[in-house]
């Protein structure tokens, strides 16, 4: 039995971090025999990180480790799929993770209207004399490195622009299905959909949240894959 360590679930989402949602997508797309443990603090996992699986005592950490574990295994999350869709499939993830991921990250870290309800849910655990002291410093850090990023200087208007390009693009490959290469979920489907659902959650109102939750198409689409992927506890 393989136990995936997750963030637990938080603003109505299958985990409160997106790779972890793309876990647990993933494991259940495997149809390996699994059991979801749920954890706030990612420090003792590999590089300080979740998600994380532990498998006869050995630990793999990040959501791409446990793809290429569970691939070894013999899982295929692109079956079916010709050399062309799975390019495809490819620029879509890196799309969704190495960029529309960090608009769900700005909106929660840097905006100051959303920020004080993401520090008390982040980190509820800290004792609430401490929490503004030791959240502020890890919220710097975040600031600092979206700024050499580039997306961190950009305004909400800019950003908006931005992402709604992948918006867009996304939209434009679910007119052909339910899911983005077709009638089942592939890894492209794990990936991105956790992202727009990160984006559409983020639990005071943004230009990328409204964006996200006030498209039908999208919106759809996360509760697709959700339901057909999810697990809650």
């Amino acid at each position: 039995m393989i136990t995936l360590t997750v963030f637990p679930p938080m603003f109505g989402e299958t985990s409160a971090s997106s790779f972890s949602t793309k876990a647990i997508y993933l494991m259940t797309m495997a149809g390996v025999p699994w059991t979801r443990e749920n954890s706030s603090d990612p420090r003792k996992w590999p590089k300080g990180k979740l998600p994380a699986i532990t498998v006869d005592g050995k630990v793999i950490g990040d959501s791409d480790g446990i793809r290429a574990y569970l691939e070894a295994q013999g899982a295929d999350f692109d079956k079916g799929l010709s050399d062309l869709e799975k390019s495809t499939s490819r620029g879509l993830i890196r799309m969704a993770e190495d960029h529309l991921y960090y608009h769900v990250m700005l909106d929660r870290w840097a905006d100051d209207a959303v920020w004080p309800t993401i520090r008390d849910a982040y980190f509820a655990d800290i004792p609430k004399p401490l929490r503004g002291l030791i959240t502020g410093g890890l919220r710097r850090n975040v600031m600092k490195g979206m700024h050499v990023q580039g997306l961190g200087r950009l305004s909400p208007e800019e950003r908006l622009a931005r992402a709604n390009q992948d918006l867009e693009a996304i939209t434009t490959r679910l007119w052909e299905g339910p899911f983005l290469f077709g009638e089942q979920p592939t890894l492209a489907d794990a990936c991105v959909a956790p992202v727009l659902g990160g984006l559409r959650s983020t639990p005071v109102a943004t230009l990328l949240s409204k964006r996200v939750s006030e498209d039908a198409v999208l919106g759809a689409y996360i509760d697709r894959v959700d339901e057909a992927l999810g697990q809650k506890s």
